[in-house]
């Protein structure tokens, strides 16, 4: 039986004084892990869900430059005249920037034509679309300071049918 600090013969463990110490830390430290993980949960979940925002935007425009390329090339080489012919592609084109939210100023549709009438047939057509995709949440004053645009482009060949006209 030891007296003081020592051994607690009614517990069997040490000393009240050292018991009630750690009780004392542990309360202060309670709901301090809750706090801490918020903090990093936010710290951590910010930037993941703009590189998500950022990615999705990105992969738009890939999907918006492809489909206009691909549509445009149809549209011209469906068409019955070469003047109608530029005009049909670059509805179409502005129809699949628009399907993926992008607008006629952020989208771009070239035409080259390998033989002279275009809509010869058995030529070969080449459609090049590009896409410039602002990155979002950005502000204007950042971008006008620093480039923060992505651009996308896709080329789609198409060949004018062999027995056209006959």
């Amino acid at each position: 039986m030891m007296s003081g600090r020592g051994w607690d013969r009614h517990t069997g463990s040490a000393a009240s004084g050292a018991v009630s110490g750690a009780t004392r830390n542990a309360a202060a430290q309670e709901g301090s892990a809750l706090v801490e993980f918020v903090f990093l949960g936010v710290l951590l979940l910010v930037p993941l869900i703009y590189l998500t925002l950022m990615v999705a935007r990105v992969q738009a425009g890939s999907y918006a430059a492809a489909q206009a390329a691909r549509e445009a090339g149809r549209a011209f080489v469906t068409s019955d005249t070469e003047d109608a012919a530029a005009a049909r592609a670059r509805a179409a084109a502005m129809i699949a920037f628009a399907d993926q939210g992008f607008t006629a100023e952020n989208g771009t549709l070239t035409i080259t034509c390998a033989a002279s009438p275009c809509l010869t047939p058995d030529a070969r057509i080449d459609v090049t679309t590009q896409v410039t995709v602002p990155l979002p949440l950005i502000p204007s004053l950042a971008r006008d300071v620093i480039p923060l645009e992505i651009p996308v482009s896709a080329t789609q060949v198409v060949t004018v049918d062999r027995f056209r006209g006959m």
